[in-house]
């Protein structure tokens, strides 16, 4: 029996039980350590920006960003649809309603001029939004120059949900780093792991320094224990943050990894009508965490199902597109902009095997059951 090929599973570098076995002789278990300090350090220069914080997930970055911003209950804040479901999950912790807004074509991302209608439309209605997340999907930068200039026009920050997108830039830059602060994910399946953890960047040191504060518990500058505001334990671990520490060794072999898978499916089926890529724009750098397709309407009647059951019968994994927020049934009644592009994407959309750790002889497994589906 032919082995499972996985969407995304970790890959490790070979580098990382020196630094948990380094924590272990040290004694460093407990939360914090060198390994914690070391793994922040790398990330501050990879994107060459001030600050990082590394926490327990992208999702508790997300949501101390957004008390960062002083979101509180009933504020408004707009996010993309087409996403998962932890870029929304933090608005309704802090009892905030999020606002949802269909993607444009080009990148899957946001789309810009629906952002600044929805905005316009919650001002009229009294309620101006507190903030955007915006994020890239699948590795994919947005349209982040238009964003960026409707957000300053409005005077509405931005925080950057590059979960999936460590390692892509947009015109030379880190994404994550053209926000008020960044998101980061280091779940296990993301181009590199800490088996879960996440990390909150930014260049300011307020916003660090508070994020700080709340991750671990709140606890006041004093010598017992003082609490005047409620915390968090979000802190990653010093045992964790070895494996990003490792994990950091390699991922610029990861990127290129990655960006390959998508260029083999590319230049091997691109030739196919039935299938249709996304790709960069002029100026765009994508990690590829996930190569990703449309099946579009064909002749054959080819449809996604077919391929992904087709797969999932010879032991390979594939997934359908993030179903859009404004689609499920938690989020289903709150505000929603939309030009149907998203749920289209969810209907055709499909994500290929894409982790860094692949073979060739897995590439060309994968390619043989994808063209016996397309070739009908």
């Amino acid at each position: 029996m032919s082995k499972k090929i996985w969407l995304s599973s970790p890959h490790m570098g070979g580098e990382e039980l020196k630094y948990i076995h380094d924590a272990f002789e040290k004694n460093w278990i407990a939360p914090l350590g060198e390994n914690v300090n070391e793994f922040e350090k790398n990330l501050t220069q990879f994107l060459n920006i001030d600050y990082a914080t590394a926490l327990n997930s992208g999702t508790a970055a997300l949501h101390l960003a957004l008390i960062n911003l002083g979101v509180k209950r009933d504020d408004e804040i707009i996010v993309a649809s087409l996403t998962f479901s932890a870029s929304v999950n933090p608005i309704v912790y802090q009892a905030a309603s999020p606002i949802f807004i269909d993607s444009e074509p080009d990148t899957w991302n946001m789309d810009p001029e629906l952002l600044e209608d929805a905005i316009k439309d919650r001002i009229n209605r009294g309620k101006k939004p507190k903030a955007i997340i915006l994020v890239h999907l699948y590795g994919m930068p947005a349209k982040i120059d238009d964003i960026l200039s409707i957000s300053g026009k409005y005077d509405i920050p931005v925080v950057e949900d590059a979960a999936e997108a460590l390692g892509s830039k947009y015109q030379g830059k880190p994404l994550g780093t053209f926000g008020e602060m960044g998101v980061l994910s280091f779940n296990g399946n993301k181009i590199i792991t800490t088996s879960g953890g996440g990390a909150m960047v930014s260049n300011n040191p307020d916003y660090t320094k508070k994020a700080l504060f709340l991750a671990t518990q709140a606890r006041d500058d004093a010598p017992h224990y003082e609490h005047s505001e409620i915390g968090y334990n979000y802190r990653m671990s010093n045992i964790l943050a070895g494996i990003g520490r490792g994990q950091m060794e390699v991922i610029q072999d990861r990127i290129e990894k990655r960006r390959a898978n998508f260029n083999f499916y590319f230049s091997n089926l691109n030739n196919y009508e039935e299938i249709e890529f996304l790709t960069e724009q002029t100026g765009f750098f994508s990690n590829y965490w996930l190569t990703t397709c449309i099946i579009k309407e064909n002749a054959k009647h080819i449809t996604r199902e077919d391929i992904r059951l087709k797969l999932q019968m010879k032991d390979i994994e594939t997934r359908p597109l993030w179903k859009p927020m404004h689609l499920q049934p938690i989020f289903k009644h709150y505000p929603a902009y939309l030009n149907g592009v998203s749920e289209e994407l969810f209907e055709k959309g499909l994500c290929l095997p894409s982790g860094s750790n692949l073979t060739e002889e897995d590439k060309y497994r994968v390619l043989s059951e994808l063209k016996s589906v397309l070739d009908g």
